[in-house]
């Protein structure tokens, strides 16, 4: 038996259902990247406000580089199930707000189409970094911009402007500083060049407020799917597995109507900076510091790096000594306690969070994890001794190879091992002046790391 309307009364009765009519509901959303966070994440603050009342707010999900996902959940009708962790307790629920999933290369038109609907009011994204087609200037690749949502989402828009509809909120989860700014930037290179009609419109139109996101939430594996469907009774294809924590901060600036987020801990600020700038600095990059220097002392899981007292005080000292300094925090905002409660999330066994996960893309990711902060303790004059140690690691990562998953792929791996660090750092951060801040401190630790990483 598989999930899906119509085996959810086979279900046991500790699994939580949607019960809103599904049906009813029009599409208000278009989702880009309908990964497993966004079905942890903002799919399920969605559901949650379906479950309470909100009315049309059915996400269309868009796959843009793979079927995968679509390949789970259509069959199912949509439906998932979200399995909230922590420590040895487990809570399912199914989740209903996905209506759809569009597999992009084979249904642009379709996507278009739901994007030019007037239902829709609401343009979401979970690319990724690398998935908005930044060139090594912070502008616009527009060669990489064709195969991601750049020309549906302006075609979408063009019928929408056609039609005599008001604009879509952009609204980008992903951890970049100044999303929606970065967003709405991208967004206008790409009409300038391809639309320039739609350029003026668009800054009239639409709005691109910037949004922290936080939650983790590990790859499933088999036998989470295997030990899931045990106990539900049912396969779920496209089961999720996060942590009970939950945060979303957004700019309250929308073009239009929204669900009442906000009745489900949400929070709605002016200023999104101090919340965007602490998750970043602080529990991405010691992510990343986890991630690199546990893979280099052999482990698989962050719970098992941060058991590690030497890797532990490590990132403590990241997000203590170094990123918390550089913070101007939020009224009620308190940093230290969430270091705290970082170190917490990190050590739950229950999350299984893989460090290589984590290590994907470190090109597009240290820029804003580590070397804002760094810049900003040189001009202070102050050390920041993890973050090098953290970069000097992440260059072993590279020169080792068996990790390795990057833009830059087996280009970056032949640097590292062959050419040395500066090669290295001016092929992957080319301008960036804040690469050229870590140098007085990184450089005794990388050649370092470089001698132990040659092959004998």
């Amino acid at each position: 038996m598989r999930l899906g309307p119509d085996t959810l009364v086979h279900l046991p009765g500790d699994v939580g259902t949607c019960p809103y009519d599904r049906d009813a509901q029009k599409i208000g959303i278009v989702h880009f990247g309908i990964g497993a966070f966004h079905r942890a994440h903002q799919a399920w603050y969605t559901d949650c406000a379906m479950t309470a009342g909100d009315r049309d707010w059915g996400i269309c999900g868009v796959s843009l580089r793979s079927p995968d996902v679509a390949r789970q959940i259509n069959p199912q009708g949509g439906l998932y199930t979200l399995t909230e962790r922590q420590r040895d307790a487990a809570q399912t629920r199914v989740i209903g707000a996905v209506r759809e999933v569009l597999y992009a290369p084979d249904q642009a038109g379709a996507v278009i189409t739901r994007l030019a609907d007037p239902a829709c009011h609401i343009a979401s994204f979970t690319v990724t970094e690398k998935g908005y087609a930044r060139g090594q200037d912070g502008g616009l690749d527009l060669a990489a911009a064709r195969s991601s949502f750049y020309p549906l989402l302006a075609q979408g828009l063009a019928q929408r402007r056609a039609r005599g509809l008001g604009g879509l909120t952009l609204l980008s989860c992903d951890n970049l500083a100044e999303n929606g700014r970065v967003l709405a930037r991208l967004m206008e290179r790409w009409l300038a060049a391809e639309m320039p009609e739609m350029v003026e419109w668009f800054r009239r139109e639409c709005r691109v407020p910037s949004t922290m996101i936080d939650r983790i939430v590990p790859r499933s594996g088999p036998q989470d799917l295997a030990e899931l469907e045990q106990r539900l009774g049912m396969s779920d294809a496209g089961a999720v597995f996060t942590e009970r924590f939950s945060q979303w901060v957004i700019e309250d600036d929308f073009a239009g109507p929204r669900p009442q987020w906000e009745n489900h801990g949400v929070e709605l600020v002016d200023d999104v900076a101090p919340f965007e700038t602490a998750k970043l600095r602080m529990l991405n990059g010691a992510h990343s510091l986890l991630a690199y220097c546990g893979l280099e002392a052999g482990y698989t899981y962050v719970h098992e790096a941060v058991a590690n007292p030497r890797l532990a005080a490590l990132a403590e000292r990241l997000m203590r000594d170094e990123a918390l300094p550089t913070i101007t925090a939020a009224a009620g905002q308190d940093i230290a306690a969430y270091a705290g409660q970082l170190m917490q999330r990190f050590a739950d066994p229950a999350l299984m969070h893989r460090l290589d996960q984590i290590a994907m893309d470190g090109t597009q990711k240290i820029p804003q994890r580590w070397l804002d902060t760094a810049a900003e303790l040189v001009r202070r004059g102050q050390p920041f001794d993890a973050i090098a140690t953290g970069f000097a690691a992440w260059v072993w990562h590279l020169a080792d190879g068996r990790f390795v998953d990057d833009p830059y792929g087996e280009e970056l791996h032949t640097l590292a091992a062959e050419k040395g660090s500066p090669a290295l750092v001016a092929r992957c951060f080319g301008p960036c002046p804040k690469a050229a801040a870590l140098w007085p401190r990184y450089e005794h630790l990388a050649a370092t790391m470089l001698r132990q990483a040659q092959p004998s």
